[in-house]
């Protein structure tokens, strides 16, 4: 499923057009992404919890000639399932 197709049940699922389907999931997204951005966990009870983790600058490879390279440190966004879905999913 893309957006499209989550797009599209939503509004067959809540009896509302696309486009206001559309901008109800734009603006979640959007929501979570600027919580995350600043740091913050967003947590849906029942579903699941979205997390930044953070990695160390490190040392790697070039895998194609073996020389060594600058890792940035960078973040990364975890997902944990919650055990609502979990449960529908099992």
């Amino acid at each position: 499923m893309n957006k499209s197709d989550l797009i599209g049940r939503i509004a067959d699922s809540a009896n509302v057009s696309r486009d206001t389907a559309g901008a109800v999931v734009q603006s979640t997204l959007d929501v979570i992404t600027s919580a995350l951005q600043s740091g913050e966990d967003v947590s849906i009870i029942g579903f699941g919890k979205f997390s930044i983790s953070r990695s160390k600058a490190r040392e790697g490879r070039n895998p194609r000639d073996g020389s060594p390279i600058q890792i940035q440190a960078s973040n990364q966004v975890n997902f944990k399932a919650g055990k609502g879905l979990k449960n529908a999913v099992n």
